[in-house]
């Protein structure tokens, strides 16, 4: 095993180490002991519930509550805690607490797996992560414990608040409310402030990223010393959640009463980016109110954090560049720093290869099932942003669409840039002389 580490880039493990979880899981969930009495599971089910645990997604084909047993159910807790801490970040905790040396290449694959900046003090880092994941899951525990208990009883309650915490701060969207109303997510909740607030809490604070949080840690107050990345980030993250609601308060949750229609207008507009729990039926949102939720899942959390998407620092990036060519600037800025042209690149990049595959599948999905495009789209772009958000479609799609929604949550959760890098690793680069420059026009 430790030849092959070797002889495999940082990409490649990463890569594999997500598909090898997935795997593991999906046998586990096939055991008899995690499939309620009467209830059939295909290894197809198990798999597309495992790849929706492991990517942190939330879109599922089998109700949680109803068709998994309190086995199950841990499994697939498991799988998301794995999926939102990171499969390269859970092996480095096990071998930290073993009292295992960490190798080069090992922290040189911790390092992308995070999206950190440097090797240096990624061991610390990596400590950092895990008592942060811990402490803020068990908090949210604490908090909504006794508002499940009050409705659900003592030890039902303390599952219900621990499963939810974490599920929430890994933005992985699945939960436990089918007992009461299958896929029913949190919509009994949605007049309960501590829930919702918790919940919301958890969401943005594992989507704003590790990296984000010891930034804050290590500056507190001092937001000037804060890295140029941080400020984006919790910039971005500021104004996709307030403009979004301040939309979803005035046109789509007209309806509702003034406690509810606040809730849920910050509750839709928090976890539409990352989480894909609900407390309003969506159904019920209008065209313009789908696709602006389907922009928002577009771009999703921040790099080194649970959530997916293409990340709040592209849209930023692509915004700041799109300004800087109507001011006729040379550079694309931010906070009175310039980022380099591979950064434009990438982002432009990454931007290309979302739309193309939320775009592909959702016709795909479209053309096979019969079923609106809208309505695919919004499946599709939920499933690649790993967000977890459905309109009930999931769940009567045929093999073939959803074998494309696990193909969208794997790509979406791994990231299009690193299957690429691990598909051209040891390729060598072809002649680095430059061609003759010719002017072609766009726009």
């Amino acid at each position: 095993m430790g030849g092959l580490e070797k002889r495999l880039s940082s990409s490649q493990i990463i890569i594999l180490g997500f598909a090898f979880v997935i795997l593991w899981g999906s046998l586990l969930l096939m055991l008899p002991a995690s499939i309620r009495e009467g209830q059939e599971v295909t290894f197809a089910d198990a798999l597309f519930t495992a790849t929706s645990a492991v990517c942190v997604t939330g879109l599922v084909v089998r109700d949680t509550a109803t068709c998994w047993t309190g086995f199950g159910q841990a499994v697939i807790l498991l799988l998301i805690q794995t999926g939102g801490m990171g499969v390269i970040t859970v092996a480095a905790a096990i071998a930290l607490v073993s009292g295992k040396k960490i190798s080069l290449k090992q922290r040189s694959t911790m390092q992308e797996a995070i999206s950190a900046h440097q090797m240096g003090g990624i061991v610390r880092l990596t400590g950092f992560i895990i008592g942060t994941t811990a402490f803020l899951e068990l908090l949210g525990a604490v908090f909504m414990a006794p508002s499940f208990c009050r409705e659900f009883g003592l030890g039902k309650g303390i599952w219900y608040a621990l499963f939810h915490s974490i599920s929430a701060f890994c933005n992985a969207g699945f939960d436990l409310m089918g007992s009461s109303s299958p896929y029913s997510s949190l919509t009994a909740f949605a007049g309960n402030r501590v829930i919702n607030y918790t919940v919301m809490a958890l969401i943005v604070a594992g989507g704003i990223g590790f990296l984000t949080w010891e930034d804050m840690k290590t500056n507190r107050h001092r937001i000037r010393k804060y890295r140029m990345q941080s400020k984006v980030i919790l910039s971005a993250t500021a104004l996709l959640i307030v403009i979004p609601a301040v939309y979803f308060f005035f046109f789509e949750l007209s309806g509702y009463p003034f406690k509810e229609r606040v809730l849920g207008s910050l509750f839709q507009s928090v976890t539409a980016r990352t989480a894909g729990f609900n407390t309003i039926d969506l159904n019920g949102m209008s065209e313009t109110g789908l696709a602006v939720m389907i922009l928002l899942m577009l771009v999703g959390g921040s790099p080194g954090s649970t959530a997916g998407g293409m990340k709040t620092t592209t849209f930023a990036l692509l915004l700041s560049t799109a300004v800087s060519v109507f001011r006729r600037r040379e550079h694309t800025h931010f906070f009175g720093r310039r980022l380099d042209e591979d950064t434009v690149r990438n982002g432009v990049t990454i931007l290309v290869m979302y739309l193309a595959l939320f775009l592909g599948g959702g016709l795909v999905i479209s053309r096979v099932e019969g079923i609106g495009l809208l309505e695919c789209l919004f499946e599709t772009s939920s499933a690649v942003a790993t967000v977890g958000l459905t309109l009930g479609l999931t769940p009567r799609l045929g093999l073939l669409s959803r074998m494309i929604l696990i193909f969208l949550m794997y790509i979406g959760r791994v990231g299009g840039l690193t299957l690429i890098f691990a598909a051209l690793s040891g390729r060598r680069r072809g002649n680095t002389a430059r061609l003759p420059q010719e002017k072609m026009t766009v726009g």
